[in-house]
């Protein structure tokens, strides 16, 4: 009977949950209703898949709509109806200058077509068109010419709220859609307050003068019939790669074997072809060929391109996979378990997250697009944060900034609020969790077998890919499963730093960086991960991760993809890290492991390190089936949708322990090691992906340190910000230029030990500055001298004054500030025109320029303004010069000491301890450009938080575990640095005096 229900998908209008939508139709006897969320689609299969459990018969459409405007709704009769709404609505989401017609403006087979009685009723309606009465509509339908063509009529009660409470937060959404203020809301910007859902007796009470129109909606309702059978599992990806399953078969057949000399040589033994015809066997038995075929087109067209890319998750586990080289991990060396990525119980299809540099992602996704017939992005649905909501319903209320910030940070006590307070953080106490707007999921892509529309429309954002409205999870629910294409920095680095060098060392032999089985053998490598001097290299250089290679001295591979695991929170709060780190250092410390677990985790003796470890435990320990096994693990990830499954799973475990006589108390801390995994474990192919990127980054930075921190800082670094790397070249003997006029370009380049940064790097320059002053240079030449610039190229006087106040015009010999004046001289502030070629050079008025001294502290304060830190020691800028000889170096011998140090910050982390208060650690580098660990517990975090970048006085305990020292923190200062010369009243540059009065400069000059 309801042909037109919105949710909360209906976004900034609507505010009634999916599932909550069904279950008010089923508390009203409403037997059948039809989702018409407004221009979108979003809940539209969640709505199919759960209404069976509240026995409401689902029925698809759309409300389009212009604004709050309504045109008309469409209904799907079926599946096909439903494609050809969302390849309509597609048409408007795509091109946003598209407005919404009165009426649709192509045949819309299979659907029918409402119209709002008061817009269509000078229609001429088709058989499939119908209008809508309102309640509001009966009293003028009596006197209507329509009210004799009744046959035409159905009944249209909107329902968008659940009651008043839902109708005022509609307003408040709504004031938030438009920007203003909720008193000047327009009211055609609203719904209708009785925009709720009356139960079905009600319902045909309202229109029983009527009852045509109660029985044409009905009829309409009972044509309509939607099914995305979501009993069955099967996958709906693309389902052959070629023409049909045999074919798909021989080529990945053939393409495997042929793998097998680039991978193993002539080496490949028994065991290899073993575990091919395992793999082959159980991969065309679940169905999953076209799914490794798709990866290996993508990838072997990254490769005829000189795409970097990484193969991680637990596809590093099969060898069919090493052998497409979607991955480079050799899951024979590392023993890894192919049940762990495809097992006769799994109904989804594997996972491969391929990662590429985030350069050259976006080619492989037009690629994708255009290779692949029935493709789309995947949206995330962007919800109401309770923080962000406070302030929208902030502004709405007109409340004052200082109020929502009050608000916000949480320092108020609730009963002395004024009401508008109050409802502010009512409402958004409300709202928080309700979908915002629709993003793009960070790398999933769909390769359907049938199209994209046949489930869902889909919008255009600017990245210019056509993306679903629905997300990965309902995607999963209906068997679409994504393929993983994401981007990260690290490869880009790594990209970047092989071109610079097979440039800087043409005479050499270039660089396999592939080559990993010398990379493991490696005596550089291995100094580098005994000594935790991995600053730039993927995944080895934060805090936590140096801390944990210098307490493992770690130099080998298998050492480092158990780091990269253990790292992971779930090792940590289990416990279990520290034995790891005492079993890998001590081996006498081995012998405390578990007879049973030690036999089944031999390479981390009897630690849990791996996703892997617990379906073996499972299995072997907990007397679990492989598929009970990977549900358990599956539950534990997250990903897992019936929590009762699960549950009857971990009874299953205990039972079956204690049935084999293993004491309960042991049982259960075995239990507490898994449950401590929860979502946080990798798999052991994924650390080993990772491992392999670190090893590939670690060379080039032990051979090509310099080459390979310009790459790094060219790719906006890793963990850390541009600053450390810029310090990190400099401790690798590295001398830093500020960007120049004449030398640099966009990004930093090298030149020999010299690395000049580049002009994107500095702070408010356009890239069209940047982009005329290297095309100019390229065509013409150098520059010769300020004015030569000035003649060349179009700039304001912003931009030129950032250009000379980095002292990018040095090569002149001219002092900056006399520069500045001279720009700001000869520099109109009008308009900007584009550079305009006349056959005579006009002669420039050369202005005579006061002698402007500058110092190497004023050239720093520049530095920090424009680049974001000084090109100096920035011990340099205390105002109090230190006398403390203490360094880094010097701790170790300290142990157990009080002692006071000073370090100029570079990150910090902060954290919960079990009571739930807060506590930091701190990443610190002395004066010789060492690092100095701190930890801040709660009360010491409490009396002395940090105060931003700067140079800190410590004052703390020195503590060594496992050779890895910190300083247990017990006093913290922030000290004080010199006054900005550029605006002291001592400053000897009348530049920057304008603001100081002339008694002030007379007092400054004696």
């Amino acid at each position: 009977m309801y042909l037109n229900c919105h949710t909360y998908y209906s976004l900034r209008y609507g505010t009634i949950k999916p599932e909550q939508l069904l279950a008010i139709a089923s508390e009203n006897g409403v037997q059948t209703l039809a989702l018409t969320d407004i221009n979108t689609t979003s809940a539209c299969l969640d709505i199919v898949r759960l209404s069976k459990k509240y026995k409401v018969k689902p029925v698809l459409g759309v409300d389009f709509r212009n604004k709050a405007q309504q045109e008309f709704i469409l209904i799907a009769k079926n599946n096909n109806g439903f494609k050809n709404i969302n390849d309509y609505l597609s048409k408007f989401l795509h091109n946003r200058d598209l407005k919404i017609p009165e009426r649709p403006d192509v045949i819309l087979e299979e659907c029918f077509v409402i119209y709002p009685y008061q817009k269509g009723k000078n229609f001429n309606l088709k058989s499939n068109e119908f209008l809508g009465i309102t309640p509001k509509d009966l009293n003028h339908l009596k006197f209507s010419k329509w009210n004799q063509f009744r046959e035409k009529l159905v009944v249209l009660k909107t329902v968008s709220f659940q009651n008043k409470k839902g109708f005022n937060t509609h307003r408040l959404l709504r004031a938030i859609d438009n920007n203003t203020l909720l008193s000047k809301l327009p009211k055609t910007e609203e719904g209708n307050s009785d925009d709720i859902m009356l139960s079905y007796d009600e319902l045909c009470n309202t229109y029983s003068e009527f009852p045509k129109l109660i029985h044409n909606t009905e009829q309409l309702l009972e044509n309509c019939t939607i099914d995305f059978h979501f009993e069955n599992n099967e996958p709906k990806n693309q389902k052959y790669f070629t023409e049909n399953e045999a074919s798909d078969y021989e080529l990945l057949e053939k393409l495997t074997y042929d793998g097998i000399t680039y991978r193993y040589g002539n080496n490949a033994g028994p065991e290899i072809y073993q575990r091919i015809d395992k793999e082959l066997n159980i991969i065309k038995q679940k169905g999953f060929v076209s799914y490794f075929l798709i990866n290996w087109k993508i990838l072997e067209y990254a490769r005829s391109k000189g795409y970097f890319y990484v193969g991680r998750g637990s596809g590093a586990n099969s060898i069919i996979a090493y052998l497409l080289r979607i991955t480079d991990v050799d899951p024979i060396e590392l023993d890894l378990y192919f049940e762990r990525f495809i097992n006769l119980f799994r109904q989804n299809p594997p996972d491969f997250d391929i990662d590429f540099s985030w350069k050259d992602r976006d080619d492989i996704t037009h690629f994708i697009f255009n290779n692949f017939k029935n493709t789309a992005l995947i949206t995330v649905y962007n919800t109401f944060k309770f923080r962000a909501s406070v302030r929208e319903l902030g502004k709405v209320f007109g409340l004052p900034k200082s109020e929502m910030d009050m608000l916000t940070r949480g320092k108020f006590n609730v009963s002395q609020l004024d009401r508008l307070s109050q409802l502010v953080l009512k409402y958004s106490q409300y709202i928080e969790g309700f979908p915002n707007y629709l993003g793009i999921h960070a790398g999933g892509i769909l390769i359907s077998e049938k199209p994209i529309h046949y489930y869902g429309a889909t919008f255009m954002p600017p990245k210019g890919f056509a993306t679903t409205q629905f997300d990965m999870v309902v995607a999963e629910d209906i068997g679409l499963y994504k393929f993983d294409i994401l981007s990260q920095r690290g490869l880009g680095k790594i990209k970047d730093a092989v071109e610079i060098i097979d440039t800087n060392y043409a005479e050499q032999p270039p660089i396999d960086i592939h080559d990993i089985k010398r990379f493991k053998k490696d005596e550089r490598i291995k100094h580098l991960l005994r000594n935790a001097k991995a600053i730039g290299c993927f995944y080895v250089e934060s805090p936590a991760m140096r801390m944990l290679l210098k307490k493992l001295q770690v130099d080998n591979y298998l050492g480092l993809v158990a780091a990269s695991s253990v790292i992971r929170p779930g090792v940590a709060k289990s416990g279990m890290m520290r034995q790891y780190i005492l079993r890998y250092r001590y081996p006498e410390k081995r012998k405390e492991a578990h007879p049973v677990l030690a036999e089944l985790m031999p390479e981390t003796f009897g630690v849990m390190v791996y996703q892997e470890d617990v379906i073996k435990v499972a299995h072997h320990f907990g007397g679990l089936d492989l598929g009970e096994a990977d549900m358990l693990r599956r539950g534990m990830s997250g990903k897992f949708r019936s929590r009762d499954e699960f549950l009857k799973v971990k009874q299953q475990f205990f039972d079956n322990c204690i049935n084999d006589g293993k004491p309960y108390e042991f049982v259960a801390d075995v239990w507490r090691q898994i449950e401590s995994f929860a979502g946080y474990a990798f798999a052991k192919g994924h650390s080993a992906s990772y491992a392999v990127e670190s090893y590939q980054s670690l060379f080039l930075k032990a051979y090509y340190p310099l080459e390979y921190m310009t790459a790094t800082i060219n790719n906006f670094g890793g963990f850390y910000r541009t600053e450390l790397y810029v310090h990190e070249a400099r401790m690798h003997d590295g001398k830093i230029e500020a960007p120049c006029i004449n030398t640099s370009f966009a990004q930093a380049i090298i030149n020999g030990d010299v690395i000049f940064l580049g002009f994107m790097f500095l702070q408010s320059l356009e890239s069209k500055t940047i982009e005329r002053i290297l095309e100019e240079r390229e065509s013409y030449g150098l520059f010769k001298s300020l004015d030569d610039f000035i003649e060349r190229i179009p700039i304001s006087v912003e931009q030129i004054t950032i250009l000379i106040k980095i002292n990018a015009f040095r090569f002149t010999e001219i002092n900056k500030r006399e520069l500045l004046w001279e720009a700001h001289l000869k520099i109109s502030k009008t308009v900007i025109q584009e550079h305009i070629v006349t056959l005579f050079k006009t002669q420039r008025i050369n202005y005579n320029t006061p002698e402007l001294p500058s110092t190497a502290l004023e050239n720093a304060f520049d530095e920090i303004e424009l680049l974001g830190f000084p090109l100096c020691n920035p011990f340099h800028l205390l105002e109090k010069e230190s006398t403390s000889r203490l360094r880094a170096k010097h701790l170790i011998q300290l142990e157990g000491k009080y002692i006071k140090i000073e370090g100029y910050l570079i990150t910090t982390k902060n954290t919960s301890t079990a009571k739930g208060k807060r506590m930091y650690f701190g990443t610190f580098l002395d004066r010789d450009g060492d690092f100095i660990d701190t930890v801040h517990f709660p009360p010491v975090a409490a009396k002395y938080p940090f105060r931003g970048k700067g140079i800190y006085e410590i004052i703390g305990k020195v503590m060594v575990e496992f050779d890895c020292v910190n300083i247990e923190v017990s006093r913290f200062e922030r000290l004080a640095i010199i006054e900005d010369p550029r605006y002291s009243i001592k400053s000897l540059n009348p530049t920057f005096q304008r603001k100081k009065s002339f008694k002030d400069l007379k007092r400054a000059h004696g």
